[in-house]
């Protein structure tokens, strides 16, 4: 005969009020019996996963006669009268423990056929056996209610279905839903990874200030606040870029930093405003040996998780290297049919030109819309759909990159890449301007555009990070990658929402 599960305990299939106030008076009535429903501390001598590893070598019906002692969330109940079967499971994985009658204090059966309902935390101590089905199990001597859940724990067996609810209440996704456990463990194996890595180059982790005055090393709005003591307004950092040139100025050759990034953006499937990124910059290098650095910073975290390729996007993406590299121009010409430079005019754009060019390949654009906008629209409409696979898209306009060092014998393309898989930005990376001059003349040219276009998203000039390029950077290749977005590959996930614990959602 098969254990089935237990009904739910009367009262516990009515609104959730009703079934609050019957877990409460279950409390109640415990702590009027002198049981503690929260003890401080329990010591266990295996974790689930161990458990499994000691009872699978087992015969059927055979037990190894070392105690043991477990603990979890008590996720499954099946009673068969003088016999209960439950589930437990911990970080690690799941356990069933046999409770039988004649093994137990009668006080203690009573406790598990009475007491204890799915979403428990108890600890429990016997010995390992296998069931006739074949199923590793502890036979307990003993057990220990750990912790009294108060509110129904998620439907067992299909999980929490609404993304909504997921999102906004992760620890009941994480109970239900092995599959987004999974996500998280391997979320942590790839920030392991990736500093394990940089380290192995000889790079050294540091940290530089989220709060600034103004907001430099990228394109983007920031958030604002306001230090009282100070009686100024500041702003949460958009990059680490700036922060971390100053570094390599001060003789740090290879530093890098990971952390949380804020930016006040829209949210959708691919943007959260607080994020996690890694920027790192390495001197006497450039925009190919940042390339290269991310090629092996992707695979070995790829073989961290035992894989070569991954399904992204409905399409199926090797990461083994070398990834392709491409020409932004090249790309552009095939696209729109002209060359990009017809669209630049030094470090800035041909804005009449541009807009006409986006009219005539039907791109939408107005006179209201920033040329940096424009542009994007045009890449992201002409231009990524012809990638497949692993893209470096390398040398983009100086337009919109006002930080990176020109080409040789061009006015107006830049050293730099960003990198494209499965639809997709996952990095970003330059040959650093060091040319304190020409980077002022830079800096100055975005202010200019942030006033006449109303660009809120154009980099803004830091005299700081100016002065201090003015005691000399040297050659230096610099890349950022998000973590977020890395995981999203890497886990084959179609929302930055899926790797993020905590999300930022719209009111509901």
């Amino acid at each position: 005969m098969n254990p089935e599960p237990n009904p739910a305990p009367a009262g516990l299939s009515g609104s959730l009020e009703d079934v609050l106030a019957v877990k409460k008076a279950k409390l109640k009535e415990l702590r009027d019996r002198g049981v503690d429903c929260f003890p401080p501390r329990f010591e266990k001598t295996h974790a689930c996963d161990q458990l499994q590893a000691i009872g699978k070598p087992l015969e059927i019906g055979a037990s190894n006669p070392a105690p043991v002692t477990c603990a979890g969330r008590l996720i499954q109940l099946r009673d068969m009268g003088k016999s209960i079967f439950a589930t437990i499971q911990d970080g690690t994985d799941k356990v069933q423990i046999y409770f039988k009658k004649d093994a137990l204090p009668e006080a203690l059966f009573l406790i598990v056929k009475k007491d204890l309902h799915p979403g428990d935390f108890i600890g429990a101590s016997g010995t390992m056996f296998k069931t006739r089905t074949g199923e590793p199990t502890v036979a307990a001597t003993s057990v220990t209610l750990l912790a009294k859940a108060l509110r129904p724990m998620p439907e067992k067996f299909h999980g929490l279905k609404d993304v909504e609810t997921r999102y906004r209440h992760r620890h009941l996704d994480l109970i239900s839903s092995e599959e987004t456990r999974k996500v998280f463990r391997q979320r942590s194996i790839i920030v392991s990874t990736v500093r394990r890595t940089l380290e192995s180059m000889g790079f050294v982790e540091v940290e530089t200030p989220i709060l600034l005055p103004t907001a430099g090393g990228a394109s983007a709005r920031p958030f604002t606040t306001h230090h009282n003591a100070l009686d100024r307004d500041m702003v949460m950092r958009i990059a680490t870029e700036l922060h971390l040139k100053r570094l390599i100025i001060g003789g740090m050759d290879k530093v890098f930093e990971l952390g949380r990034l804020f930016r006040n953006e829209g949210i959708d499937t691919k943007h959260n405003p607080e994020f996690t990124t890694v920027e790192a910059y390495q001197a006497y290098t450039d925009y190919h040996g940042m390339a290269k650095l991310f090629e092996e910073t992707v695979w070995a975290c790829a073989q961290a998780l035992g894989k070569e390729s991954v399904e992204y996007n409905d399409k199926l993406i090797s990461l083994k290297p070398p990834f392709h590299r491409v020409s932004l121009p090249e790309l552009w010409k095939e696209a729109c049919g002209e060359p990009i430079e017809s669209v630049l005019q030094g470090i800035s754009f041909d804005r009449k030109a541009l807009l006409a060019l986006a009219n005539r390949i039907g791109v939408p654009a107005g006179e209201g819309t920033p040329s940096a906008k424009v542009f994007e629209r045009v890449f992201d409409g002409k231009i990524l759909p012809r990638l497949e696979g692993m893209n470096f898209v390398l040398d983009h306009p100086a337009a919109i990159t006002p930080l990176a060092k020109l080409k040789p014998g061009s006015p107006s393309i830049v050293e730099r890449f960003e990198c494209f898989g499965g639809g997709d930005e996952f990095a970003n990376a330059y040959t650093e301007l060091n040319d304190p001059e020409d980077q002022l003349e830079r800096l100055r040219q975005q202010a200019r555009v942030k006033k006449e276009e109303k660009d809120e998203e154009a980099d803004v000039l830091d005299n700081d990070f100016v002065e201090a390029l003015e005691c000399g950077m040297p050659p230096t290749g610099g890349i950022g990658f998000g973590i977020d977005r890395l995981v999203m590959l890497l886990t084959g996930q179609s929302s930055i929402r899926e790797t993020i614990l905590f999300p930022m959602l719209k009111e509901g």
